[in-house]
């Protein structure tokens, strides 16, 4: 390495500067704040753990994500925190143990071995809430409605939410008793939405069969009108899948009724989390960005893994994509200019003012330094032997 790329941060590694950075603050400080004015406590997870916890009940999903090393104490394999479900997950099973309805919101940077987008970066800043102890539909129906909060003060007014239930595709799954080998192929056709693959894997069973059933469901997507159809082609289907439907609809219209302005789509080949998360499943998508920012869905099988099982559901946010995405006014915060003066009757005013307001210190080497470049819109000046704040002429 060179002493001229010495300083080069590695790919998708970036330094936030201002204002931007000033942006990210503001909007994560007013996310937790919703949050908790919600009745969700605020959690600060370690960035680093070891494995076996943050692998706990994900299916491994997280593994190729994860940034691994060695523990130089204990010898054994640690790994920087890709995602902070897991471990509020860890909080409320391990730590906390707390009986009845347990709410938990979180911000902080996560890791990433690589790039979930050839657009984004490696270390996303992720503020989300955990509901835990509730199997309810309800339960679905907040974490979701308080996301939607969440991208409202973020600035992010034009959403589509896309649902979708991993029950639906588990319960074919089983019931079609496919062979290893097989079930992979499928998984990762639908995972893809080749149409064709899925003629290829499945086009030998008849339409009531659970292949039948997931050869026609890969073709189903779209707005209220997929659900219905998804409702036609799966009528013969197990109960689970039914079931799974029926929730689907009824947390469609509780939603309709409380966002009517809200897009909302199904997307029956939606297998994200597919070994994490065991029912309702949800991402939300800005017009014009191929990624979700927010995405979500209930995860009732992670708490027996770290020794206590609870029902689950929650959201997560990219707050650094929101900024960018969303159209919150950015509040430029005026400022007072102080003097570079040794006078303790200055020192007692700038320490005043401080309580409210932002004062910028000059130092000897600010002699020739317009106070405006500087972010100033007032200055102090001694006036009749006090030090009284004026209005800064603007050249």
């Amino acid at each position: 390495m060179t002493a001229s790329d010495r300083w080069l941060l590695p790919d998708g590694v970036e330094d936030i500067l201002p204002p931007l950075a000033g942006q990210i603050e503001s909007l994560r400080r007013d996310i937790m704040d919703t949050c908790q004015r919600w009745g969700y406590q605020l959690v600060i997870p370690p960035l680093i753990e070891y494995l076996d916890s943050l692998f706990t009940g994900t299916g491994h999903d997280l593994a190729l994500q994860t940034f691994k090393l060695t523990d130089q104490l204990s010898g054994r394999m640690m790994g920087v925190r890709a995602d902070m479900t897991p471990q509020a997950a860890r909080i409320d099973a391990h730590t906390l143990q707390q009986e009845g309805i347990t709410r938990l919101c979180y911000a902080g940077h996560v890791l990433h071995a690589r790039p979930q987008h050839m657009l984004t970066g490696r270390t996303p800043i992720q503020a989300g809430c955990e509901l835990f102890g509730s199997a309810s539909e309800e339960a679905d129906l907040e974490v979701i409605q308080l996301m939607l909060e969440a991208l409202r003060v973020a600035g992010v007014a034009e959403v589509h939410l896309d649902l979708a239930h991993v029950a639906i595709y588990q319960s074919l799954i089983e019931a079609a008793d496919f062979d290893d080998d097989m079930e992979a192929a499928i998984f990762d056709a639908m995972a893809r939405q080749s149409i064709p693959e899925l003629e290829q894997l499945l086009g030998g069973f008849a339409p009531d069969t659970p292949g039948g059933y997931l050869r026609a469901l890969a073709r189903v997507s779209g707005g209220l009108d997929a659900l219905q159809e998804a409702r036609r082609v799966l009528a013969g289907a197990p109960s689970n899948v039914v079931e799974a439907l029926d929730q689907l609809k009824r947390i469609a219209d509780r939603l309709r009724e409380s966002h009517p302005e809200l897009q909302l789509g199904f997307d029956f080949c939606e297998l994200r989390g597919y070994n994490y998360h065991t029912g309702l499943v949800f991402a939300v998508y800005v017009p014009g960005h191929g990624e979700a920012v927010g995405k979500g869905g209930r995860y009732d099988a992670i708490g027996q893994d770290f020794g206590r099982a609870r029902p689950a559901t929650g959201f997560s946010l990219d707050v650094r994509a929101l900024v960018a995405l969303g159209q919150r006014p950015v509040l430029r915060r005026s400022a007072v200019w102080a003097p570079s003066d040794p006078d303790q009757s200055l020192e007692a005013a700038i320490a005043e003012l401080r309580k409210t307001d932002i004062v910028v210190r000059a130092l000897p080497e600010d002699v020739s330094v317009n106070p405006a470049e500087r972010g100033c819109d007032r200055i102090l000046v001694r006036r009749d032997g006090q030090w009284k704040v004026e209005q800064l002429e603007i050249q």
